[in-house]
């Protein structure tokens, strides 16, 4: 069966074509700057790379414009659009109601419409997507995949907050936790490299990226996790702040600073590129570090300081820990930012090889050494493989 795997955001719809049961790679690509004056399609299959400026007026032409890219591109990768027998769709926040991969269908759709508030600038965008791919693969099987399914197994006194209880009967104010797809992988790949059943194992999964949170994983099942309500909460970010004392927000606000300003600082001005006030990314703040740049320093620094608390912290939650694990684009190649998170841990045995650590970047490897209580490996996340994956074993039951 061929899947196709979509990502909708705003104004791009991410895409990549998978042969299954093989999880065969056929294309990936991209529809950048919908309903702009000029928008920006590219098209990836093996060695070939094709890009062209397109007019994508809406999602609907950007879709129409990625099938007919698969069936036009050099050896057409699709004869017909009635080859796709699936499309699998990120979504971002399902709530409370969905707790795994859904068939969408009508009543997945006014649910989603539900719950666009929890997610404003994610779900209608991902809802957008899913009609796009109904009206142009009508004879599809449309799959919707929620980054917040896998944290629907938090226990209430890590999910609830402790303000008045009527706040979540309300308006469903509590943890949801992100990145579970990412979560969800690295833990059972985990498991497979330790010759153990998914659901046997205690992990801490660690996804650094432009966004980061960090999960406890009890027996393959997420028991808390990092991100909270929104993405916002947990570690420091690129450009978001994590945690801090709400009632700054209130002291900002006395001084002048109105409801979208503090938005945009939050979200969008802090973390990494706040603290150093020169970049989000890691690459560059390391390189700046070294050079003796004081602020690109300290970022690095409280970033690894709370990426350490975290662990420790999730590590009394478990109570037992089998492994940790990093992932995500900070987390699969910046050695030295793990080696700065894994230092002071060898009390509560983690104890990282420095020859391995080195060696593993971009890559799947264990960088533990053979001392360490707890095994450390890194796992590239594969959050598309998981959502095709998903949406095969539904479609076939169809």
């Amino acid at each position: 069966m061929i899947i196709l795997v979509i990502n909708t955001g705003s104004s791009s719809i991410k895409y990549r074509l998978y042969r299954m049961p093989e999880s065969v790679i056929l294309a990936t690509g991209i529809v950048e700057r919908i309903a702009e004056n000029r928008s920006r399609l590219t098209c990836t299959c093996g060695v070939a790379s094709h890009e062209q400026d397109v007019q994508a007026a809406n999602h609907d032409e950007a879709m129409d414009l990625i099938l007919q890219t698969l069936m036009q591109a050099d050896g057409a990768i699709i004869g017909g659009i009635g080859e796709i027998g699936a499309v699998g769709h990120r979504v971002v926040h399902g709530a409370e109601e969905f707790t795994g991969s859904v068939v969408v269908d009508e009543k997945v759709t006014a649910s989603l419409e539900r719950y666009a508030d929890l997610a404003p600038l994610h779900n209608p965008p991902n809802l957008t997507g899913i009609r796009a791919a109904q009206r142009s693969l009508p004879a599809a099987v449309q799959v919707a995949c929620f980054d917040t399914a896998f944290h629907t197994t938090i226990p209430e006194p890590a999910c609830i907050y402790s303000l008045p209880y009527e706040i979540y009967e309300k308006y469903r104010v509590r943890r949801y936790g992100f990145h579970g797809t990412s979560h969800r992988h690295v833990a059972r790949r985990a498991a497979e490299l330790m010759g153990r059943d998914r659901y046997g194992v205690n992990v801490i999964t660690c996804h650094l990226g432009n966004g980061c949170s960090i999960t406890a994983v009890k027996a393959g099942r997420s028991i808390d996790t990092s991100m909270g309500f929104t993405p916002l909460e947990g570690l420091v970010m690129g450009t978001r702040s994590g945690d801090f004392d709400p009632a700054i927000l209130f002291f900002l606000a006395e001084k002048g600073y109105d409801m979208a300003s503090l938005n945009a600082m939050c979200n969008k001005e802090s973390g990494l590129l706040g603290i150093s006030g020169v970049s989000n990314d890691m690459r560059n703040l390391t390189e700046l570090a070294a050079g003796g740049h004081a602020r690109a320093k300290l970022a690095v620094d409280i970033f690894s300081y709370r990426v350490r608390k975290y662990i420790g912290a999730y590590t009394a939650v478990l109570d037992t820990v089998d492994a940790l694990v990093f992932t995500g684009g900070i987390g699969e190649n910046a050695a030295d930012v793990r080696a700065r998170i894994c230092r002071g841990l060898t009390q509560i045995g983690i104890e990282i090889d420095h020859e391995k650590n080195i060696a593993v970047v971009g890559t799947e490897g264990g960088i533990s050494t053979d001392a360490s209580r707890i095994k450390v490996f890194v796992i590239p996340t594969d959050e598309e493989g998981v959502i095709a994956r998903d949406t095969f074993e539904l479609a076939a039951k169809r």
